[in-house]
């Protein structure tokens, strides 16, 4: 059974930075791809980023990139967000996901057929 665990998450100051972290296990990381989401209170699921099997390749949603960095190590089985000059509308519940299939690809990354973490709660204050 696939297992993701986030952790990072906290009360920052609008500008700031907050770096958070997802440990997979019960799949062979190497071969998935992995992603962020977040939920706002009272908004839906979104996409905020997502990172190829292998590390090579990065994906943004508009509203983070140049804000935000999704890395992976997979000697680590982990997936990092940095998350850089933060606002208060970045505030929501990040959760960490990845397919049920391996290798698979795409410039998006949806909501479906996902295994996903407990989420990791982000609070950036004015």
């Amino acid at each position: 059974q696939v297992q993701l665990v986030e952790s990072g998450g906290g009360l920052v100051q609008a500008g700031g930075s907050l770096r958070l972290s997802c440990a997979a296990s019960g799949h062979t990381f190497s071969e998935y791809r992995m992603g962020w989401f977040r939920q706002a209170p009272g908004k839906e699921r979104e996409y905020v980023a997502h990172i190829d099997w292998s590390g090579a390749r990065e994906y943004y949603a508009a509203s983070v990139k140049g804000r935000f960095s999704i890395s992976r190590d997979n000697a680590k089985n982990t997936v990092y967000l940095q998350m850089n000059r933060l606002k208060p509308e970045d505030t929501a519940v990040y959760y960490c996901a990845t397919d049920r299939r391996p290798f698979v690809g795409g410039l998006t990354m949806g909501l479906l057929e996902k295994y996903w973490g407990q989420g990791t709660q982000v609070t950036v204050s004015s």
